[in-house]
């Protein structure tokens, strides 16, 4: 199978193919799905576009027939199509749970709670840590004074 495709990437055919718009215009396109599935992991919903995720959404499930019709189908770039319409339709669920299905309003209802347990336990931590420290200082004071 490994000598087949070495005996294949060595043919004028692989070359051709690997100098064609029909593999770089693939390749040069996954940013696309890259940054939609980035956004998906890390960005918060406030800051997702609507807008503009639906458009991104939209040209790739026009694009995926495009690479399906065209002789010879262009797999990779349906592939790549494919990706970036899951994860841009993905992320428009996320915009409208957020700012059209109270997603916002839970957020913000919680965050003031969030914070203050947090900061409630930062409080007892320090405090902890300053009591060990008198406790030390106190009995350390005791030790000197009782020579």
């Amino acid at each position: 199978m490994a000598s087949a495709f070495m005996q294949w990437a060595r043919s004028p055919a692989a070359r051709e193919y690997f100098l064609s718009t029909h593999f770089w215009g693939p390749v040069a396109n996954w940013g696309l799905p890259l940054a939609a599935l980035s956004d998906l992991v890390n960005k918060d919903e406030e800051f997702i576009s609507g807008t503009m995720t639906t458009a991104l959404a939209c040209y790739s499930m026009v694009f995926m027939r495009f690479a399906w019709r065209v002789k010879p189908r262009n797999y990779l770039l349906f592939a790549c199509h494919a990706t970036n319409a899951t994860a841009q339709t993905l992320n428009d669920a996320r915009f409208v749970r957020y700012w059209y299905m109270g997603g916002r309003d839970e957020k913000l209802k919680n965050a003031p709670k969030d914070k203050l347990v947090e900061a409630g336990a930062k409080v007892e931590e320090a405090g902890a840590e300053v009591k060990g420290k008198i406790v030390e200082a106190v009995e350390a004071a005791r030790k000197s004074s009782s020579k």
